[in-house]
């Protein structure tokens, strides 16, 4: 089912965001994964595209696999950054084949030893790829956008323009980048208003479980850290730091279901732990 009719028809959406597994051991783990939050009945879900389309293929066999074998909706990730537009026409024509309408479209990074007459193609930005889906119909495409701004953006002002323009070359939705403190979500909305941007935000949620782990990501996506997170986590075993990640990430979601965001997506890093227990208590609160 497109998310776009799902956001008009449902007040929020419940989704997940899974990457392909590497190896046999991690495919049993994103099996086990995705069977257990299949019980909330997300709305969809959705899986990554490694840098550069590096896990192109996977990212494909396991976007059917798990519309298939766990009958879930999917939004398959797709990066246009090196890519030809035959490339991308081959994927979408496969997409569409097997009946898979949504599309998370972004610009995304080369893989490093990616040779460098071949980093500049048919796409530069993400709203060329947007252009490009939406002209071959039928897909709901969706966009990233980055409560805190991107990193590359040289002001969180030019971020908003970019945003704008993915949105005007006809994005239906916006995902937001992992947040940790509900302000930069309201400011990040806000500004959206002010450039008169109107679709849905759906906000991405990480629970914290292991604190050195998520330094990695903010390192490499710009999001802040609580220093009061930071000082409960730290010296704490795994158990105790998930249990404190666990908590802060229920009262984010709570707050955000109260200020009535759309949704709640959900970055599982292919674990489904810390999320059941966030979704065992807030269920409840996710209106219809």
């Amino acid at each position: 089912m497109n998310i776009s009719d799902m956001l008009k028809e449902k007040r929020t959406l419940l989704s997940f965001e899974f990457f392909p597994p590497k190896d046999l051991e991690s495919e049993s783990v994103l099996d086990e994964t995705v069977s257990k939050l299949r019980r909330f009945d997300p709305d969809f879900v959705s899986v990554t595209y490694g840098a550069g389309g590096g896990t192109r293929e996977k990212t494909i066999d396991w976007t059917l696999r798990i519309k298939n074998e766990h009958q879930l909706n999917v939004m398959m990730h797709l990066t246009c950054i090196a890519s030809s537009s035959g490339d991308i026409n081959d994927i979408v024509n496969k997409l569409k084949e097997e009946d898979i309408r949504n599309i998370l479209a972004l610009r995304g990074d080369p893989p490093r030893d990616f040779p460098e007459d071949r980093k500049k193609m048919d796409f530069t930005n993400a709203y060329q790829l947007v252009e490009y889906i939406r002209d071959l119909n039928g897909f709901t495409v969706g966009v990233a956008g980055h409560p805190e701004g991107h990193m590359e953006a040289p002001s969180i002002d030019r971020d908003m323009d970019y945003l704008k323009m993915k949105v005007d070359a006809g994005a239906d939705f916006i995902i937001t980048q992992l947040f940790f403190d509900n302000n930069y979500l309201y400011d990040f909305m806000d500004r959206a208003a002010a450039a008169r941007i109107e679709k849905p935000i759906i906000p991405g949620i990480m629970p914290i479980v292991n604190i050195s782990q998520i330094r990695k990501f903010t390192q490499m996506c710009g999001a802040t850290i609580p220093e009061r997170i930071v000082k409960k986590m730290e010296g704490r075993t795994i158990e105790e730091m998930t249990d404190v990640g666990v908590q802060y990430a229920t009262e984010q979601c709570l707050e955000l279901l109260s200020f009535g965001v759309k949704g709640l997506h959900f970055y599982t890093l292919n674990r489904n732990q810390a999320t059941e227990r966030i979704l065992d208590e807030i269920a409840g609160e996710i209106k219809v």
